[in-house]
């Protein structure tokens, strides 16, 4: 039986030359509610994490809530927003921002417009980070996915797979989206192949997705229950395959259920894979993580208490 665990876990040694530590910090799931209500607070936890001086920020997706429109203003604000941050910042989208964007609470808008949107006003080329200081990085662009990138941070390679909740959209509204789906889910399968052979020299990996692919009762899980999540199956089997060969540590980021806590969910396929769910809504706060390759854990993480909240 799996529970969660919430202390720091500890994953094998890593056996090339370490380089110098360093902290990033993980977040997502935010900002939710009214922008009157949220963005006040938002911004504060901003500036709370830019004076932590991370090397790095990762936002895991969904900026917005669910019954938010997902309109040109709204999302614009949020790539101002993710701009903001000192360090460089990397962000997978999320549900909220497109695929569920059909919804009548936020704006019966076309999904796969809203895609399209977010690739060519957000992304790009996909050849540079968000944040005030940018960051160069290797994409899935050529393939049509500019949102897949990587980047190596001392001697730890860094992931974002666009992989995202409402299983994955993978969801028959229409052919387009069933479309949708396969074509990206086939991209994710090989952007992470690609990503873990360009990380064999890699010291520690960290993916990045928005979806919570465990979606279930923790106290029944095992290595097979996601399998009952059709849109997920084939990242994931994938992710379990190419960790273990990879045999190093592994950091797997994601939010969607906005519940901040830690786990082994592949204890016996891949024990290496640690997964964080980072807080959201309205735990709108962050994670600090410490990456020491020299140590047997590698990653260390610290909740960020946003003090706006607290303060109110």
């Amino acid at each position: 039986m799996q529970r969660p665990v919430f202390a720091v876990l500890a994953l094998c040694t890593a056996t090339a030359a370490a380089a110098e530590p360093f902290t990033f910090v993980a977040l997502g799931d935010a900002p939710y509610g009214k922008p009157e209500e949220v963005y006040a607070p938002y911004e504060a936890l901003i500036a709370q994490i830019n004076a932590r001086n991370p090397v790095l920020v990762v936002h895991i997706g969904d900026t917005k809530s669910g019954s938010t429109p997902c309109s040109d203003e709204v999302l614009t604000q949020q790539l101002t927003f993710m701009n903001s941050f000192t360090a460089p910042t990397l962000y997978t989208p999320g549900d909220n921002e497109w695929t569920d964007c059909h919804r009548e609470a936020a704006g019966k808008f076309d999904p796969l417009e809203r895609l399209n949107y977010l690739r060519t006003t957000y992304f790009g080329d996909g050849t540079k980070s968000f944040g005030q200081t940018k960051a160069t990085l290797t994409s899935q662009a050529a393939a049509g996915y500019p949102e897949n990138v990587r980047m190596m941070q001392g001697d730890v390679m860094f992931v974002t797979a666009h992989v995202v909740g409402s299983n994955n959209n993978f969801e028959i509204r229409d052919e387009a989206a069933v479309a949708e789906f396969f074509a990206r889910d086939a991209a994710n399968v090989l952007w992470l192949q690609e990503s873990f052979a360009a990380a064999s020299e890699a010291n520690a990996m960290v993916i990045s997705i928005q979806a919570n692919m465990f979606e279930f009762d923790w106290n029944e899980f095992d290595d097979e229950t996601w399998l009952r999540h059709s849109g997920f199956q084939n990242f994931g089997n994938t992710l379990i395959e190419q960790a273990a060969a990879f045999g190093k540590p592994v950091l797997l980021i994601y939010g969607d259920s906005h519940v901040f806590r830690q786990s082994r969910p592949f204890p016996t396929k891949a024990p290496n894979v640690l997964a964080l769910e980072v807080p959201g809504d309205k735990e709108m706060h962050a994670v600090e993580v410490t990456v020491d390759t020299s140590t047997t854990g590698v990653f260390s993480t610290m909740f960020v208490r946003n003090e706006a909240l607290v303060a109110n």
